[in-house]
């Protein structure tokens, strides 16, 4: 959904209102602080009166919509320009786009990536998997007496991934990138039974074969061979790095595991027809994976 469809379907805040209320209680509100269906509506307020606990409350109560000052239709577009910002939306431009300060638009797009990460999705990678570490972090100040490295051995931050042939991508920021650490990554993620896992040749990677089928790509010599390649992983680095540099431009290393599950996400739900509702059920607490 684009932001002239948000206009169109969500004009005013009762709109926008009726959209989640829909989404969160199918038409049967239910309290969330006691969970008892015993509510009586208040249509004045936009709120509910829960009879069991005694308590009011609306639908954003417990969302990441709860407590906002913003009309909700701003919360509307500011989901619909991250999901369609293949290389991520900066804050600044957030905030210039639903004219709101750099600080409010900042802290909106932190909730909404709160929504985009898929914990309930726990459907192990099959058939082929490629695997792949980038590292990311900033190039030190000139002057500053630090020797840049690139690559493996350098200081910046390591993160690893694995990519399903023509399906998901699991990312994570890891301590070190040593055996025990990949392997333990690819039992996590990945079928080991019935998925051929396929890397460079990183002597991190050694282990793997006792598991699980492994082939490897010799990068020295070649990147393609017939169906040996790990073109899938590096496009998505290359989607990750972009918006990072290009985007965010500086990304602390607390917020980083936020960034990669947005990326995760979009590129997960690439050919989701209704991901805007699908955001949105998950902004409610109502995740159907």
């Amino acid at each position: 959904m684009n932001i002239v469809q948000i206009y169109k379907q969500f004009p005013t805040q009762n709109d926008c209102l009726d959209y989640l209320e829909h989404v969160r209680w199918q038409g049967k509100p239910r309290c969330p602080y006691c969970q008892s269906d015993r509510v009586t509506p208040m249509p004045k307020e936009r709120r509910h009166h829960c009879n069991n606990c005694n308590t009011s409350f609306s639908v954003t109560v417990g969302t990441i919509f709860h407590r906002t000052r913003l009309d909700l239709q701003k919360w509307f577009l500011a989901v619909a320009l991250v999901l369609n910002a293949k290389k991520g939306i900066s804050a600044r431009q957030l905030a210039r786009d639903l004219d709101v300060n750099k600080d409010t638009a900042w802290s909106m797009a932190m909730r909404i990536r709160n929504a985009m990460v898929e914990r309930n999705d726990r459907k192990l990678l099959e058939g082929v998997v490629e695997m792949d570490e980038t590292y990311i972090g900033g190039k030190p100040r000139r002057g500053a007496g630090v020797e840049t490295k690139r690559g493996r051995g350098t200081n910046k931050v390591p993160v690893v991934g694995v990519v399903e042939r023509g399906g998901k991508v699991r990312a994570k920021l890891v301590k070190d990138v040593k055996a025990k650490t990949l392997a333990s990554f690819v039992r996590e993620h990945v079928d080991v039974k019935s998925a051929t896992v396929i890397t460079d040749e990183f002597k991190g990677y050694i282990r793997f074969a006792a598991f699980v089928n492994h082939e490897t790509v010799n990068h020295q010599k070649w990147y393609v061979e017939g169906n040996l390649h790990t073109n899938s992983v590096e496009s998505f680095w290359s989607l990750l790095k972009r918006g990072i540099i290009g985007q965010y431009h500086k990304v602390s290393i607390k917020y980083l595991p936020r960034y990669i599950d947005e990326f995760c996400y979009r590129y997960n739900n690439r050919q989701t027809a209704d991901l805007f509702d699908q955001t949105i059920s998950h902004a409610l607490g109502v995740i159907n994976v």
